[in-house]
């Protein structure tokens, strides 16, 4: 009897951590989503003040964003062609490999649609150094949290 005891519990904790992934993938999904969503009404509804260096990074962050939230579903997709699974340790490291993947894409989106934004309000070239400024930041914060300053 302790043997299907610790056997459940083990059970338990490996759904728990499959739970806890295909959690992160949706949310990250979600995310890409809904910005995505955004992106295509503004392609959809090129505001008449675009010129076309605008129109190009439209383009790109919407490949871009596109590429991320592909990405970002792809745990969920492997879950399913895969199960039932040999090993959690595969598809573990075969789904952080898909988010990690996907924030650079989707980071990329981030800076892309805050220049367009800064661009459209100021209309100057500045737009490209201000839209860095948050990426900076949380940059250092990052290094700060380890205890690293450059």
């Amino acid at each position: 009897m302790e043997k299907d005891d610790n056997t459940h519990d083990t059970d338990d904790k490996l759904i728990q951590h499959y739970d806890t992934i295909l959690k992160e993938s949706a949310l990250l999904s979600t995310f890409s989503g809904i910005l995505f969503g955004f992106l295509l009404n503004m392609g959809i509804n090129v505001p008449h003040t675009f010129v076309f260096i605008d129109k190009i990074t439209l383009i790109v962050a919407l490949y871009s964003i596109t590429v991320a939230a592909a990405l970002f579903v792809m745990p969920v997709v492997y879950h399913h062609l895969q199960y039932p699974y040999g090993s959690f340790h595969k598809f573990k490291s075969r789904s952080h490999r898909f988010i990690i993947l996907g924030l650079i894409p989707a980071g990329i989106t981030l800076y892309l649609g805050l220049e367009l934004a800064l661009h459209s309000l100021l209309g100057s070239i500045e737009s490209y150094i201000l839209a860095s400024l948050p990426f900076i930041l949380v940059y250092f914060l990052f290094r700060a949290r380890k205890g690293e300053f450059l």
